[in-house]
C-alpha cells in the first residue's frame, strides 16, 4: 500500500495525460506514465504475492513433498484446529508393523525416509480441540474397543504421570495405558505453558478414572519438587475408591513394552514385593546426600536447580543406610500405605529436602528399611537397572556393551529409540521405556502401540471362556 501510495503522489501532477513534456522536465517529474504504470503493476503484485503466501494459499495448489504427518487421519480432520486439511490426499507411507518388527530391510528403510523429511505432530491446541467432545473423543480413539479380561478387572493398577510438555505424547501413553478398571493420576508442572495445561485438563474430565492432582508443583530439575509431585499424586490415589495393587509412575516420554493383560500377570508374580533399582552408592552418588544443595539459578536450559554448597548434612535419621537408584518404580498398596503414614518415612523426606535429586535414592532407600511391606533386605545383592524391570533406558556409553546401538539419536547420553529397535525393546524383559519422541521416530511409537493392543486383544481373548469353548468343541468334533 505504501509502494502504491508513493507512486500516486510523485507522479499525480506528471502522469495524469495532461502535462506537456517540457513542463514535465520543469518540475522534474521523477516518472513517466509508462514508468508509473510499470510500478503499480509490479507493486500490485507484489501486494498479492505477500498476501498469498500469509495465507499459505500456495500449500493448497503445491503441497510440500518433504512433509510427514505423524496423525494423518487426525491432523487433516475437523476434530482438531485442520491447520493441514490442504494435505488430506497429501501421500502418506503404508507401514507394515509386523515387518517393522522382523526388521524387514525395506520396511525399516520406509522409517528412514520418513524421519528425513519434516514429521509435523499434533500440538497442544490440538489435543485441546480433539478432547472438547468427550464422547466424539473417545469414539474416535476407540477407547470402548478396549478388551478387559477378569483377571485385569480383579488386579487394577494406578498410574502417577508427572509431566510438563507435548500433551499429543502423554495422549498417547495414556490411551496405550489405559483400562477402566486402572486409575490414572496426572500431574502437571506449574511451569508449564497455558495450552498444555488446558490440554490435560480436557484429558481428564473425559474419563472417570483419570485425573489432575489436588496438589501441582513448580518442578525444579533434581529437587524435592519432583519427589513432591510424585507424593502428590500417590496420597490422592490412596484415596481414591479404586483398590488398586500396584502404582507406577511414568513421564511423558516414557511407554509401556508389556499390554495391560501381561502387565497384571508379570505383578501377581511378585506376590506384594516391589520392583525397582537400588543399588550402594557410588562415592561420587554418595556427594549428592553428605553435602547440602541449594536451589539456585543456573546459565542451563534448566531455570535453576540445586548446588552443592560446602555444607556437610547430619547421618540421615533413624540409622537409615542409603542406597541410590531411578526416580521410577512399581510398588506394592501396602508400600506406599507405610509411606504416606510413617513417621520414619517422613523424616527421611525432610532430611534429603536438600539433597540432590533426592528422587533418585528415597525409594530405593525406603524399600531397604527393614519391616516395611515387600522389604528388600540391606544385605540383598544390588538391583540395578538392567535387573529391575521398571524401566528400560539405553545410555551411549553402555551401547555395543550391555546392549546394541542407539537407532534413533541421543539426548543427554539417553537414547530416543529408532523403528529398527521395536523387536529388541518388546523382548528385552522390561515393563516400561524411555525416551520416545514422535518428532525423532513417529514409527515407533506407531508400531508399539499396534503391537501392544493385538497383543492385549489376543491375550484376552485366550484367557475367555469363549477361546476354552472353541478348543473343548474341536476336540470332541476329532
Amino acid at each position: 500500500m505504501l509502494c502504491l501510495s508513493s507512486v500516486t503522489l510523485n507522479a499525480s501532477s506528471c502522469c495524469d495525460g495532461k502535462s506537456h513534456p517540457m513542463e514535465m522536465r520543469r518540475h522534474k517529474c521523477p516518472y513517466r506514465c509508462p514508468t508509473r504504470r510499470k510500478i503499480l503493476i509490479l507493486c500490485f503484485t507484489g501486494w498479492v504475492i505477500a498476501l498469498l503466501k500469509l495465507l499459505h494459499v500456495e500449500r493448497h495448489f503445491f503441497p510440500s513433498k518433504g512433509i510427514y504427518l505423524v496423525e494423518h487421519f487426525l491432523s487433516t480432520s475437523s476434530y482438531v484446529r485442520n491447520r493441514y486439511s490442504y494435505l488430506r490426499n497429501h501421500f502418506q507411507y503404508e507401514i507394515n508393523c509386523s515387518s517393522i518388527y522382523e526388521q524387514d530391510p525395506q520396511e525399516i528403510g520406509k522409517s528412514l525416509e520418513i524421519r528425513r523429511k519434516e514429521i509435523i505432530d499434533l500440538d497442544d491446541e490440538d489435543i485441546i480441540a480433539m478432547t472438547n467432545d468427550c464422547h466424539i473423543y473417545r469414539i474416535l480413539r476407540k477407547y470402548h474397543l478396549k478388551p478387559v479380561s477378569p483377571e485385569e478387572e480383579n488386579f487394577p493398577l494406578a498410574y502417577s504421570l508427572v509431566v510438563h510438555k507435548d500433551a499429543v505424547m502423554v495422549e498417547r501413553l495414556i490411551h496405550s495405558l489405559y483400562s477402566h478398571q486402572n486409575i490414572y493420576c496426572i500431574h502437571y508442572d506449574q511451569k508449564a505453558t497455558k495450552s498444555f495445561k488446558s490440554a490435560m485438563n480436557n484429558l481428564a474430565k473425559c474419563f472417570p478414572n483419570i485425573f489432575i492432582a489436588s496438589k501441582l508443583e513448580t518442578v525444579d530439575y533434581a529437587h524435592i519438587s519432583r519427589l513432591q509431585a510424585d507424593f502428590n499424586c500417590l496420597s490422592d490415589l490412596m484415596d481414591s475408591t479404586v483398590p488398586w495393587k500396584y502404582v507406577i509412575n511414568l513421564c511423558g516420554q516414557d511407554f509401556p513394552l508389556r499390554s495391560n493383560f501381561q502387565l497384571v500377570a508379570e505383578l501377581k508374580k511378585l506376590n506384594g514385593g516391589n520392583m525397582l533399582e537400588t543399588v550402594k552408592p557410588s562415592s561420587s552418588k554418595r556427594e549428592r546426600f553428605t553435602y547440602r544443595y541449594e536451589l539456585m539459578k543456573v546459565p542451563y536450559e534448566y531455570m535453576q536447580m540445586p548446588v552443592k554448597t560446602n555444607v556437610s548434612k547430619n547421618p540421615p535419621p533413624h540409622n537409615i543406610e542409603v542406597f541410590v537408584g531411578s526416580a521410577y518404580f512399581v510398588l506394592s498398596r501396602a508400600f506406599i500405605q507405610y509411606t504416606l503414614r510413617s513417621s520414619l518415612a517422613k523424616d527421611f523426606f525432610d532430611w534429603s529436602r536438600d539433597t540432590y535429586s533426592p528422587d533418585e535414592h528415597f525409594w530405593a532407600t525406603l524399600v531397604r528399611v527393614p519391616g516395611v511391606p515387600g522389604e528388600i533386605s540391606r544385605s540383598a545383592q544390588d538391583i540395578t537397572d538392567l535387573q529391575s524391570k521398571t524401566r528400560l533406558v539405553k545410555w551411549n556409553y553402555l551401547e555395543e556393551h550391555l546392549y546394541p546401538p542407539c537407532t534413533g539419536t541421543h539426548l543427554r547420553s539417553v537414547c530416543i529409540y529408532g523403528a529398527a529397535e521395536l523387536r529388541w525393546l518388546m523382548n528385552y524383559g522390561h515393563w516400561f521405556a524411555n525416551k520416545f519422541d514422535s518428532k525423532v521416530d513417529p514409527v515407533l511409537i506407531k508400531c508399539l502401540a499396534e503391537k501392544l493392543a493385538e497383543q492385549q486383544k489376543e491375550w484376552v481373548y485366550l484367557s475367555s471362556d469363549k477361546y476354552f469353548l472353541r478348543i473343548s468343541y474341536v476336540n470332541a468334533s476329532l
